[in-house]
């Protein structure tokens, strides 16, 4: 009786704990950036982002643009991220973009080390990323950064590597162009 019981408390244990989402590294030429990807709260965004790590679309891709508070004077609404994307050589095997998963939906908001898919409009989106620094509450749904105020489709935060972040965005720039831009080597998935 005393082994059945260890082995249905070691079954009920497991059904417990959370499940593990999976993670990726962003290799770059600038450093290495840990990203926790949110399966879970984001399913459409997040598996579309692992859906081109899968098809190697972000090897020799770029973080290219970078946007601080000093390079924004047409904005009323000023945000800090960093923004890169695929290899602009697979631009045209791109997949169709995907429904915008709101931050009033999957809960996800655009805190510091938050990874979000960028977009011109709703359900635009296909593989161009920005990573936040600092908070940016404008970037959720009801934020003015947007005019529709439908936000960004955020999908995960950086677990490691902020450092290489915020060394990307003090880059040289040309207005928001790096003018060296941090090339992506690979995206590999750590689970």
């Amino acid at each position: 009786m005393k082994l059945i019981s260890i082995l249905l408390g070691c079954v009920v244990l497991a059904a417990c704990q959370p499940p593990t989402l999976p993670r990726v590294t962003i290799v770059t030429t600038a450093g290495d950036i840990e990203v926790e990807i949110n399966t879970l709260a984001a399913p459409i965004t997040a598996n579309n982002f692992l859906r081109y790590v899968d098809a190697g679309f972000y090897q020799g891709g770029t973080f290219y643009r970078t946007v601080t508070m000093d390079n924004q004077p047409d904005n009323d609404v000023r945000i800090e991220v960093i923004q890169g994307g695929a290899n602009f050589d697979r631009e045209a095997d791109a997949f169709s973009p995907i429904v915008l998963e709101r931050t009033n939906v999957t809960g996800i908001k655009h805190l510091d080390g938050v990874i979000s898919m960028a977009r011109g409009g709703p359900n635009t989106a296909t593989q161009a990323i920005f990573i936040c620094i600092g908070d940016q509450a404008s970037l959720d749904f009801g934020g003015m950064r947007n005019p529709d105020g439908q936000g960004f489709g955020a999908f995960g935060r950086v677990i490691g590597g902020m450092d290489v972040v915020r060394r990307i965005q003090s880059g040289e720039a040309r207005g928001q162009d790096l003018v060296v831009p941090v090339i992506i080597e690979r995206v590999l998935r750590s689970n």
